[in-house]
């Protein structure tokens, strides 16, 4: 424990943090991008692949982002400070804290907007006013509700309002009280979902759509598909899964507690697939439209079948639910440091982060509306918020994060807080050192494009082969030999 590390609330137990973090990963691009690139890029062998990413990137960064959150007992810019100094190095990597809060706090400003547009339908569906005859229909409504300001300002605003009102609360209050029943609500309603589904026609094609075995639908773009998700996807590099684990008890195992929450957030993708796709399918619609699926196809589809209205009503409260775990965990990081730093109450904390946050996310409303000719480079507000976030701020964040575990700090740092037995450490270690990083790399390298430009489609090969030589050097190495050995 380092000298200048204050008592911290924890979570009531082990489930809290589960369900908290699960929270966090599943959210609105969850619900309906990961089921449609599973089915687009070969059903169950793009699952395969996309399960050996999140053992290969997505757990390991998971599992040290946890064990800095859990070893500073702060916010992300305090638990990497105390961790760093603890090894006796440079405070000047809690810069990686620092970048990891604003990234989240930068997603968020942005994310309630769209997260509004659940809300907001949810609501059309309650009062009767989303119909329409056609595709034509439902996208001149979609338009409609985002060009008007007031009307896209005031669901956005209630996500911002609701947002802090739970977070203001506090960390068992409101945050784990709220999550132990949203979560548990989500899946069972997706449960009810997919039941609905069974008997409306396309069942049958929307599992073979998900789960056949289609190995030549796998090309490496797919690779790369289920290698950004797998990052993306478990809210990695954002403050909140560190932040979270600042929480977590001393005695609970962070590798089970991380598997739980991988698992998790995979089932729930793979249900939100199953609740979806018979609907779409049974009414003859494209399941690859993104976005529009849930605002355009799915309103659409609902009311043109029995007690469609009900059950649209149902999937909006589901996804609503959906937007909110994940705006409490993006602004918990942003709430903690300034409980910790300027000695504000919990709840003057969460309402003046939210007056910060309700301004920017008013700049990225505005994009779709009265703003829309204000660009930089080609560039809304909007768009430059999830630009910098999810092209650079996240996966350099991650990069800086398994390299800090991997070779800047102390090896008994990771050694007592993970707990793990000797091998098993020894291949954490290896992962955050060597797989982990350049996981990250080729995702951030392909985000960029710049690799395509100088090597072709082909390019991450090369990197796969840049691993395969490194795992054979260093399993050479004999320390690494008689570690794995026990």
């Amino acid at each position: 424990m380092t000298t200048d590390q204050q008592p911290r609330v924890q979570w009531l137990g082990r489930w809290g943090f589960v369900l908290a973090a699960t929270g966090s990963a599943v959210g609105l691009g969850n619900i309906w991008k990961f089921p449609y690139i599973t089915g687009e890029h070969g059903g169950g062998a793009f699952v395969l692949v996309y399960l050996a990413c999140i053992l290969a990137v997505g757990v390991p960064v998971m599992m040290t982002e946890i064990a800095l959150g859990r070893r500073g007992r702060g916010s992300p810019v305090d638990a990497v400070r105390r961790v760093v100094m603890e090894s006796g190095r440079s405070s000047a990597w809690s810069l990686l804290g620092w970048m990891a809060m604003l990234c989240g706090f930068m997603i968020l400003s942005f994310y309630v907007v769209v997260a509004g547009w659940s809300v907001s339908y949810l609501w059309k569906l309650l009062t009767g006013s989303l119909a329409g005859s056609g595709v034509d229909d439902m996208v001149a409504i979609f338009v409609a509700n985002n060009e008007n300001p007031l009307n896209l300002g005031f669901w956005s605003t209630l996500v911002t309002l609701a947002t802090m009102l739970i977070v203001g609360k506090g960390v068992q209050a409101g945050i784990e009280r709220s999550v132990s029943w949203m979560m548990p609500g989500m899946v069972l309603m997706l449960l009810m979902l997919i039941g609905y589904g069974v008997f409306s026609g396309g069942f049958g094609e929307a599992w073979h759509f998900l789960f056949s075995f289609n190995a030549g639908s796998l090309s490496s773009d797919g690779m790369l598909v289920a290698l950004g998700h797998a990052f993306f996807t478990l809210s990695l590099a954002s403050g909140a899964i560190l932040t979270y684990g600042s929480y977590l008890p001393a005695r609970t195992s962070i590798a089970r507690t991380t598997f739980s929450v991988a698992i998790a957030d995979t089932l729930v993708a793979l249900m939100a697939g199953l609740a979806i796709f018979p609907i779409i399918f049974a009414n003859g619609m494209d399941p690859g439209e993104g976005p529009g699926l849930i605002f355009m196809s799915l309103p659409l589809a609902f009311q043109a079948m029995p007690m469609g209205t009900l059950f649209g009503i149902l999937f909006f409260v589901m996804l609503s639910m959906a937007a909110l775990t994940s705006s409490i965990s993006m602004v918990e990081a942003t709430v903690s440091w300034l409980c910790d730093n300027k000695g504000l109450s919990r709840r003057a904390a969460a309402w003046g982060t939210g007056i910060v946050l309700w301004s920017i996310s008013t700049l990225a409303m505005l994009s779709f509306n009265l703003g829309a000719d204000w660009t930089l480079a080609g560039r809304h507000v909007f768009d430059w918020l999830d630009y910098l976030t999810s092209r650079w701020m996240m996966p350099l964040g991650g990069l800086g994060m398994v390299l800090l575990a991997g070779f800047v700090l102390k090896s008994e740092t990771f050694r007592s807080e993970l707990g793990l037995a000797p091998r098993w450490h020894a291949l954490w270690l290896f992962m955050v050192r060597y797989v982990s990083p350049l996981g990250i790399l080729v995702i951030f390298v392909d985000a960029l494009g710049i690799a395509h430009v100088e090597f072709g489609a082909h390019w991450p090969w090369l990197l796969a082969v840049l691993v395969a030589m490194t795992l054979i050097g260093e399993l050479a190495s004999p320390r690494l030999r008689q570690a794995l050995a026990g």
